[in-house]
């Protein structure tokens, strides 16, 4: 049984379509994980933090990197991205240090 061209070039089509769209929706959930490196617990904002464990957070600073100068950082005691209690001159993987601020 064969097709003739125009039947055969609409399935074609409607193929490529479909893998084009497979490949879109494949790469937007890709995009959503490496958007969203840890999964923790859910704030009152329903935002996803990451457990103080799973980011090697510690209480002491590594160098000049510590939290109070990262951009995560919430003070007092909190941060946008970790979960629990966060101390100022603690630090994790997460760490981004604040843009210097200049002054205009």
């Amino acid at each position: 049984m064969t097709m003739n061209n125009g039947t055969q070039n609409k399935s074609i089509v409607l193929f490529r379509r479909s893998v084009l769209q497979g490949l879109a929706f494949t790469a937007a959930g890709g995009i959503a994980v490496l958007c969203t490196p840890v999964i923790g617990v859910r704030s009152a904002a329903g935002q996803t933090k990451a457990s103080q464990k799973a980011v090697g957070y510690q209480g002491v600073p590594k160098g000049p990197q510590q939290c109070d100068n990262c951009t995560q950082f919430a003070a007092p005691a909190s941060c946008k991205v970790v979960e629990g209690d966060i101390a100022p001159a603690g630090w994790c993987k997460m760490y981004v240090k604040k843009p210097a601020q200049t002054s205009g």
